[in-house]
């Protein structure tokens, strides 16, 4: 007799894609995004919910965990999804999952290009700011989580080795490093589809948050004012 595969229900509002994808261990089953500079992540998120769900012929009890990617990110963004994930957590009784948005950036992308030392992904955050992180071909974190001004004199430890650089941030870096190590790939965005196999081993080790206390993972204090 086989025992049932999880069925995780994973959610990507960190910048602006908003993403939802439903996996049955580590088979995505349904998913559906929309990448929008609107943020409209407020109207669209609790409809690609029902969506995804509707689509796999599975019901809301039916799922096993909810998991978030945490951030960093758009501060409205993380709160969306993260206050929509608890809410499903809370009201469900099901446990809450939550995961580094640019680990499961650098995981999904160490999959596609294996050919890399090193893999950057880089979330946009304003000017010539980004949140970054560095990743080597088995996501292991080698540097933690930064926001990074980039000037010609960033990363040059690191871009001894060859390293992919990708996310939003990262299109605004390509004129500034010019290492022969670096290298981009274009329009590249997190998305909860990247997020399934990571999800699954957070829950088979019982890696959950504390839904009453869990909170995304911001990196720097929001300003009234400025626009995420």
């Amino acid at each position: 007799m086989t025992s049932k595969l999880p069925l995780i229900l994973n959610i990507e509002t960190s910048t602006k894609n908003c993403s939802v994808a439903l996996f049955s261990g580590s088979n995505l089953i349904s998913e559906k995004s929309l990448l929008s500079e609107k943020h409209s992540h407020s109207e669209t998120l609790t409809l690609f919910v029902e969506d995804v769900i509707k689509k796999s012929n599975y019901t809301l009890v039916d799922l096993d965990a909810i998991s978030i990617s945490k951030g960093p990110g758009s501060y409205t963004g993380l709160r969306i999804g993260v206050s929509t994930a608890k809410g499903l957590s809370y009201s469900l009784n099901r446990p809450l999952i939550s995961v580094s948005t640019l680990r499961s950036m650098a995981f999904y992308m160490s999959q596609k290009q294996s050919n890399y030392d090193l893999y950057c992904p880089m979330i946009d955050a304003r000017r010539m700011e980004v949140f970054s992180s560095f990743y080597d071909k088995d996501n292991n974190q080698l540097r933690a989580v930064m926001a990074d001004i980039i000037d010609e004199n960033s990363y040059n430890k690191e871009l001894k080795n060859k390293v992919l650089f990708f996310g939003d941030g990262s299109n605004k870096c390509k004129d500034v490093l010019t290492s022969g190590n670096a290298y981009f790939t274009d329009n590249f965005s997190p998305s909860a589809t990247y997020m399934g196999i990571l999800s699954l081993e957070k829950y088979n080790n019982k890696d959950f948050e504390d839904v009453a206390y869990f909170e995304p993972f911001y990196l720097k204090d929001f300003v009234i004012g400025k626009k995420n």
